[in-house]
């Protein structure tokens, strides 16, 4: 880590030590004065278990770049955010350790910006593991996808390899870039969430179940389109053409696609 670095990830050690507040013995937070805000240095190596002399090195810029270890240590005697724990990580030198797991919940607005589109344009929201988390009217309507009971049921892969509703609405060759684009993006679900036990029950579940699914697994292709013109059949106004755009919540691993529809054919 050069030397600049080294000066900056003390720094930032610096600030959050004196951002945090010292517990008060009896639970709460002590309100008596310290010379300096903060905690000590004492105090941040005792949460993070690391010595004092080492923490004190690395606050100056004179320690060694820190392991990833270290680092996650650090990031939890802090409470860091993921955010923050991100930043911590990207100052240390090292890649910043991916989620275990999609946020579940969906941010308020966001729900509230499906609600508000629902007369303009179909929108839907997946998370990284290629569930479908919520959809507004329009994108019912449009996609008219019902889901049952099952483990799998609102997983876009396990939809595409498992019914005929692409052939329903993307026709053959629509229908054939789709299952291409699905198992590719199941791929880079399962790099990033590789310990991830849901995952690796849909793919077992799809490689035992569906030959489609095993000869485009095959292939082995990794890939992720964020923008696209597709043809799909509306069941009430015929095929249409739908410029898709996807956007992402990297903070939630949320992907929000939008289907702006073009003129009827």
């Amino acid at each position: 880590m050069p030397s600049s670095d080294r000066t900056e990830f003390g720094a930032y050690l610096r600030r959050r030590r004196a951002a945090m507040s010292p517990a008060d013995p009896r639970g709460g937070v002590r309100t008596s004065r310290r010379r300096v805000p903060g905690l000590r240095r004492q105090e941040v190596s005792d949460l993070a278990g690391i010595s004092v002399e080492y923490y004190t090195r690395l606050e100056q810029g004179r320690a060694p770049r820190p392991s990833r270890e270290i680092l996650a240590s650090l990031a939890q005697a802090f409470g860091l955010s993921d955010a923050e724990r991100a930043h911590l990580f990207r100052l240390g030198g090292e890649a910043p350790p991916e989620p275990a797991s999609p946020a579940s919940v969906i941010r308020p607005g966001l729900l509230r910006l499906l609600r508000g589109l629902d007369e303009t344009m179909p929108v839907t929201v997946h998370d990284g593991r290629l569930d479908l988390l919520a959809r507004n009217k329009a994108a019912q309507e449009l996609l008219g996808t019902s889901f049952g009971d099952g483990p799998f049921e609102r997983n876009i892969a396990y939809q595409a390899f498992t019914t005929d509703t692409l052939a329903r609405l993307l026709g053959g060759e629509g229908s054939e870039r789709f299952l291409r684009a699905a198992a590719a993006e199941l791929r880079i679900a399962l790099s990033r969430y590789p310990d991830d036990a849901y995952l690796r029950s849909l793919l077992a579940e799809l490689t035992a179940t569906s030959q489609s699914f095993r000869d485009h697994w095959e292939e082995g292709e990794v890939g992720a389109s964020r923008s696209a013109v597709k043809r799909m059949h509306h069941p009430t106004q015929g095929w249409a053409r739908f410029d898709i755009e996807v956007l992402h919540d990297p903070e939630r691993d949320h992907w929000i696609m939008l289907y702006t529809p073009q003129e009827d054919e």
